[in-house]
């Protein structure tokens, strides 16, 4: 088996994930060889004795397991990797999540998760893109023909960067696209269709639309479903609203949750209409709260964890099954997140969009959708200018390339004047200090 080399093994629960699913694949699981990599020695150890403890458990301690901590150690993690998987968090919850949620509010802009898109996403691109160049400076290098599969959100920007302006083989990955049609008939109650519907998903990352879903005799489902969602909404408050509102308005349900694209557009948080915050069960701060939760959490678990008292079974992260079907050429299927050579011809060509893709022996094929419903087209491109602006700010280290983006984001510009924005932005590149590069 390659080397994988996991960038950002510190986050202990994915890395979990993400090499416990290759313990437990019989083409992969025989002779791993396993790079863990991070700069938080700490979180390095902690990873480091749960996937040692995976490894005995159900591997036989098969797989060879190396730790590299700190950034003069890094090239010797990639060195020959085949496979490089990303899921670094520049600045964490405490300062920089705390900041790109803080400073917005003192100008009256309020989010829910903040890592995709919106000031959040834009100001966490900012502080990883550049951390990404060194990494990719390093890849060419010392694993030139490796496979970099990332998982670092904002998606779409990230892998745009790593796709447009670095030599190195590049796939974004996200788990939402094989949920979204089992979340949309598990909460509408139609469990028989829940997993056996066949689909088409295609857009953008974390607004990816399910243009089609079908029964295994061809039948639409879509009419009942809309006709259920529409119900729903009119009758209880429920946890998905926001995307339910997307399929009586625009015809499609996409495929992130209604938390997330509750801020991806000028529609539901709206400080003139604050009743539509409770309209739509829209969870205001919610990443914030996660982050704590998810630290708590943590804490309560990690003595049974690191003590060897934890199961897994194979997760639905597609990366075991990208190095499965390279190593054994055996073709697999996935969502993946890739430049838009063509791929839907009604969004900009420079994108990074989010289509089916299969992938074998030979590397990663994407599929040609075509246009998409003009609608659902117009909702990407709200997004994709903003993402391709903090690209451009994050290669030419332009404030005016910030100040753009934010400008051009929808929920940004329909709540606050130019000039908030970018007294806000500069806010922001001061709080942020030194987590940023010198912009000019």
């Amino acid at each position: 088996m390659p080397k994988i080399t996991f960038m950002g093994a510190g986050s202990t629960v994915f890395a979990k994930n993400v090499l416990g699913d290759c313990m437990l694949c019989d083409s992969l699981k025989d002779d791993l060889d396993i790079a863990l990599y991070d700069i938080d020695a700490q979180r390095l150890e902690e990873s480091r004795c749960v996937i040692e403890a995976l490894n005995k458990k159900y591997n036989n301690s098969k797989a060879k397991i190396t730790v590299y901590c700190g950034v003069e150690n890094r090239k010797a993690a990639l060195k020959n990797a085949r496979f490089v998987v990303n899921a670094i968090q520049v600045g964490r919850y405490d300062p920089c999540t705390i900041t790109d949620f803080e400073v917005p509010k003192k100008y009256g802009l309020r989010q829910t998760i903040g890592d995709t898109l919106g000031i959040g996403g834009i100001f966490r691109a900012l502080r990883t893109i550049p951390v990404l160049e060194d990494f990719a400076h390093d890849i060419e290098e010392v694993c030139p023909d490796a496979w970099f599969l990332n998982y670092t959100n904002p998606m779409a920007m990230i892998s745009n960067y790593m796709q447009r302006f670095t030599g190195v083989k590049t796939i974004g990955l996200c788990h939402s696209v094989q949920v979204c049609s089992r979340q949309l008939f598990g909460k509408l109650g139609l469990s028989e269709y829940d997993g056996n519907s066949v689909d088409l998903i295609a857009g953008i990352n974390h607004m990816a639309w399910l243009l089609e879903t079908k029964d295994k005799d061809g039948n639409d489902l879509y009419p009942l479903a809309k006709k259920l969602a529409k119900e729903k909404n009119e009758s209880v408050i429920h946890n998905d609203m926001v995307r339910y509102e997307y399929m009586n308005r625009l015809g499609y349900y996409c495929t992130e949750s209604s938390e997330h694209n509750a801020e991806y557009n000028p529609f539901f948080i709206k400080s003139k209409y604050p009743e539509l915050i409770e309209k739509y069960n829209i969870p205001l701060d919610e990443y914030p709260r996660r982050c704590i939760d998810q630290i708590k959490k943590w804490e309560d678990r990690k003595n049974s964890a690191l003590s060897g008292e934890l199961e897994h079974t194979r997760s639905e992260e597609y990366a075991s099954r990208i190095f499965e079907a390279m190593v054994t050429n055996t073709p697999y299927k996935i969502g993946g997140n890739v430049l838009n050579d063509n791929l839907i011809t009604n969004l900009p060509r420079e994108a990074t969009v989010e289509v089916p893709c299969m992938v074998d022996g030979c590397g990663i094929h994407p599929t040609v959708i075509g246009n998409l419903p003009t609608q659902l087209a117009a909702m990407n491109s709200s997004n994709i200018f903003p993402q391709l602006l903090t690209v451009e700010a994050a290669v030419t280290k332009k404030k005016e390339k910030i100040y753009q983006a934010a400008m051009m984001d929808p929920h940004t510009a329909a709540e606050l004047s130019i000039d908030d924005i970018v007294a806000m932005c500069d806010d922001l590149i001061e709080a942020h200090g030194d987590w940023l590069p010198k912009y000019n």
